[in-house]
């Protein structure tokens, strides 16, 4: 699997205006052994998205674990746009941790994309999980989260 880290930067940037909002940058998007797929993006220490306690806002980690977890999801299915529309079913996060300073998201497609587009194929309209780890930028555990995506027939 060939994946083009800029353009699916760009494509999600373009999708998902409130990631540009909040100044997410997208630092990796990458193939993984066994059809999986990586993604990692980062949100800066901003104080507009600070909570009562200095760190980052509940809903800006849910965000950034959200918005990694759908560039997986377009680097992984991005080719099958024209016959799917993906979306997130739903998802479930753990703050573990008070995040301060910038944080990452590092999402991973939880089983490979293969199995996904095959399901499709038979005419089912698959779920799928992306987890999400986030960390402080020196590597402190901080959230977890699971994503539940599927990819709806057109």
């Amino acid at each position: 699997m060939t994946i083009d880290s800029r353009q699916v930067a760009a494509g999600m940037l373009d999708a998902v205006p409130f990631a540009r909002t909040l100044g997410f940058e997208f630092v990796e998007v990458a193939p993984e052994a066994k059809g999986g797929v990586r993604a990692v993006v980062r949100m800066p220490d901003s104080s507009a998205t600070h909570n009562h306690v200095g760190g980052p806002h509940a809903g800006a980690i849910f965000t950034l674990g959200e918005t990694a977890s759908g560039a997986v999801v377009l680097a992984a299915f991005g080719q099958l746009l024209d016959r799917a529309v993906p979306l997130a079913v739903r998802a479930e996060i753990a703050y573990r941790k008070l995040a301060m300073g910038p944080v990452l998201a590092t999402a991973r497609l939880a089983r490979p994309a293969l199995d996904v587009i095959e399901e499709l194929e038979s005419g089912r309209r698959p779920e799928f999980d992306v987890v999400v780890e986030i960390e402080t930028e020196d590597g402190k555990p901080t959230s977890a989260m699971t994503v539940v995506w599927t990819l709806r027939p057109n």
